[in-house]
Protein backbone atom coordinates (compact mmCIF):
# COMPACT_ATOMS: atom_id res chain seq x y z
CA UNK A 1 0.00 0.00 0.00
CA UNK A 2 0.83 3.66 -1.00
CA UNK A 3 2.68 5.26 2.11
CA UNK A 4 1.10 8.36 1.40
CA UNK A 5 -2.58 7.24 2.49
CA UNK A 6 -3.37 8.90 5.75
CA UNK A 7 -3.57 6.45 8.37
CA UNK A 8 -7.51 6.45 9.53
CA UNK A 9 -6.83 4.63 13.40
CA UNK A 10 -8.15 7.75 14.82
CA UNK A 11 -11.03 8.79 17.14
CA UNK A 12 -13.66 11.56 15.26
CA UNK A 13 -10.91 14.79 15.89
CA UNK A 14 -11.02 17.25 12.65
CA UNK A 15 -8.33 16.05 9.81
CA UNK A 16 -6.90 17.34 7.19
CA UNK A 17 -7.92 16.67 3.85
CA UNK A 18 -5.91 17.64 0.39
CA UNK A 19 -7.53 20.77 -0.41
CA UNK A 20 -8.20 19.85 -4.31
CA UNK A 21 -10.48 17.14 -3.06
CA UNK A 22 -12.35 19.37 -0.89
CA UNK A 23 -12.63 21.90 -3.31
CA UNK A 24 -13.50 19.18 -5.84
CA UNK A 25 -16.31 17.81 -3.70
CA UNK A 26 -17.68 20.75 -1.61
CA UNK A 27 -20.92 20.32 -2.96
CA UNK A 28 -20.97 16.62 -2.33
CA UNK A 29 -19.87 16.96 0.89
CA UNK A 30 -22.62 19.82 2.08
CA UNK A 31 -25.21 17.37 0.22
CA UNK A 32 -24.02 14.73 2.58
CA UNK A 33 -23.84 17.34 5.85
CA UNK A 34 -27.71 18.17 5.09
CA UNK A 35 -28.23 14.38 4.90
CA UNK A 36 -26.83 13.84 8.10
CA UNK A 37 -28.70 15.96 9.70
CA UNK A 38 -32.25 15.00 8.37
CA UNK A 39 -30.93 11.20 9.27
CA UNK A 40 -30.30 12.04 12.88
CA UNK A 41 -34.09 11.69 13.49
CA UNK A 42 -34.82 9.05 10.93
CA UNK A 43 -34.79 5.30 12.11
CA UNK A 44 -31.65 3.14 11.12
CA UNK A 45 -31.90 1.33 8.21
CA UNK A 46 -30.54 -2.57 7.46
CA UNK A 47 -27.59 -2.13 5.23
CA UNK A 48 -28.26 -5.22 3.39
CA UNK A 49 -31.78 -4.39 2.95
CA UNK A 50 -31.15 -1.02 1.65
CA UNK A 51 -28.91 -1.96 -1.02
CA UNK A 52 -30.91 -4.43 -2.27
CA UNK A 53 -33.74 -1.67 -2.69
CA UNK A 54 -31.55 0.90 -4.67
CA UNK A 55 -32.56 0.96 -7.96
CA UNK A 56 -33.13 4.36 -8.97
CA UNK A 57 -31.00 6.93 -10.85
CA UNK A 58 -30.19 10.47 -11.12
CA UNK A 59 -30.76 13.00 -8.57
CA UNK A 60 -33.00 10.64 -6.35
CA UNK A 61 -30.74 7.83 -6.68
CA UNK A 62 -28.08 9.90 -5.18
CA UNK A 63 -30.02 11.62 -2.09
CA UNK A 64 -31.02 7.87 -1.56
CA UNK A 65 -27.86 6.41 -1.61
CA UNK A 66 -26.44 9.02 0.87
CA UNK A 67 -29.57 8.60 2.93
CA UNK A 68 -28.73 5.43 3.35
CA UNK A 69 -25.03 5.70 3.30
CA UNK A 70 -25.51 8.34 6.92
CA UNK A 71 -28.01 5.66 8.26
CA UNK A 72 -25.74 2.83 7.85
CA UNK A 73 -22.40 4.13 8.54
CA UNK A 74 -22.86 4.40 12.04
CA UNK A 75 -23.41 0.61 12.75
CA UNK A 76 -20.78 -0.40 9.82
CA UNK A 77 -18.44 1.49 12.25
CA UNK A 78 -19.38 0.59 15.54
CA UNK A 79 -20.09 4.45 16.73
CA UNK A 80 -22.09 7.50 15.56
CA UNK A 81 -20.42 9.48 13.04
CA UNK A 82 -19.35 13.54 12.96
CA UNK A 83 -20.91 15.70 10.21
CA UNK A 84 -20.55 18.97 10.69
CA UNK A 85 -22.98 21.71 9.38
CA UNK A 86 -23.32 22.95 5.61
CA UNK A 87 -21.02 25.14 4.74
CA UNK A 88 -18.56 24.92 7.55
CA UNK A 89 -15.03 24.49 6.26
CA UNK A 90 -13.40 22.43 8.20
CA UNK A 91 -13.94 18.24 8.62
CA UNK A 92 -14.65 15.76 10.79
CA UNK A 93 -12.31 12.89 10.46
CA UNK A 94 -15.53 11.34 9.00
CA UNK A 95 -15.92 13.62 6.40
CA UNK A 96 -12.45 13.17 5.48
CA UNK A 97 -13.03 9.97 5.09
CA UNK A 98 -16.00 10.42 2.60
CA UNK A 99 -14.00 12.74 0.75
CA UNK A 100 -11.02 9.88 0.90
CA UNK A 101 -13.12 7.13 -0.84
CA UNK A 102 -15.08 9.61 -3.23
CA UNK A 103 -11.47 10.75 -4.28
CA UNK A 104 -9.82 7.03 -4.58
CA UNK A 105 -12.99 5.68 -6.34
CA UNK A 106 -12.81 8.31 -8.98
CA UNK A 107 -9.06 7.57 -9.65
CA UNK A 108 -9.60 4.09 -9.45
CA UNK A 109 -7.47 3.48 -6.86
CA UNK A 110 -8.40 0.25 -5.54
CA UNK A 111 -5.76 -0.29 -2.85
CA UNK A 112 -6.52 3.09 -1.58
CA UNK A 113 -10.54 2.37 -1.10
CA UNK A 114 -9.62 -1.01 0.02
CA UNK A 115 -7.69 0.36 2.89
CA UNK A 116 -9.93 3.13 3.81
CA UNK A 117 -12.83 0.65 3.88
CA UNK A 118 -10.76 -1.97 5.66
CA UNK A 119 -9.14 0.45 8.18
CA UNK A 120 -12.74 1.62 9.40
CA UNK A 121 -15.17 -0.62 8.60
CA UNK A 122 -16.42 -4.12 9.86
CA UNK A 123 -15.85 -7.09 7.39
CA UNK A 124 -19.38 -7.76 6.86
CA UNK A 125 -20.06 -4.23 5.89
CA UNK A 126 -17.26 -3.89 3.93
CA UNK A 127 -18.89 -4.50 0.41
CA UNK A 128 -22.32 -2.85 1.28
CA UNK A 129 -20.32 0.47 2.09
CA UNK A 130 -17.98 -0.02 -0.57
CA UNK A 131 -21.05 -0.33 -3.22
CA UNK A 132 -23.32 2.24 -1.45
CA UNK A 133 -19.91 4.76 -1.66
CA UNK A 134 -19.18 3.86 -5.52
CA UNK A 135 -22.88 4.52 -6.47
CA UNK A 136 -22.50 8.42 -4.90
CA UNK A 137 -19.36 8.70 -6.67
CA UNK A 138 -21.23 7.22 -9.77
CA UNK A 139 -24.25 9.33 -9.81
CA UNK A 140 -22.00 12.52 -8.77
CA UNK A 141 -20.45 12.35 -11.64
CA UNK A 142 -23.39 11.85 -13.74
CA UNK A 143 -24.89 15.18 -12.49
CA UNK A 144 -22.26 17.11 -12.77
Amino acid sequence: MPASILALYHDAATQPCPSNDVTEHRALLNQLRVTGLRCRVAAHTDLIEACALLTLEGEEAQRTYLGTLVKCLPDALGRRCIWHTPGTQELSFDEAWFVQCITSIRKNDTDSIEFLLRSRIVAADRRYIGFLLAQISDQTAKLE
